[in-house]
């Protein structure tokens, strides 16, 4: 297998502390986190890793959705 670069391993690590901060929601809405987050990454798959720019901004979108709906405010989530 191949190694990863950097870029990968950081939306590797992003994934992940969706998948973190989803356990921390109410039970009853986990799957629709879990559903929502799986949808935004499989948008982007379309994206080459060679396409540093778009990578990048694609992670900083990322991470900023992530610390909002991490707050302990947010509930549940529709889209």
């Amino acid at each position: 297998m191949r190694r990863l670069s950097g870029l990968q391993r950081e939306v590797l690590a992003l994934y992940r502390q969706c998948l973190r901060e989803i356990r921390k929601k109410p039970l009853d809405t986990r799957d629709k986190f879990r559903a929502y987050a799986r949808s935004e990454f499989g948008k982007q798959l379309h994206v080459s890793k060679k396409d540093f720019a778009t990578v990048e901004h694609l992670l900083r979108k990322g991470h900023r959705q992530l610390e909002m709906y991490s707050s302990p405010g947010i509930k549940n989530i529709s889209w």
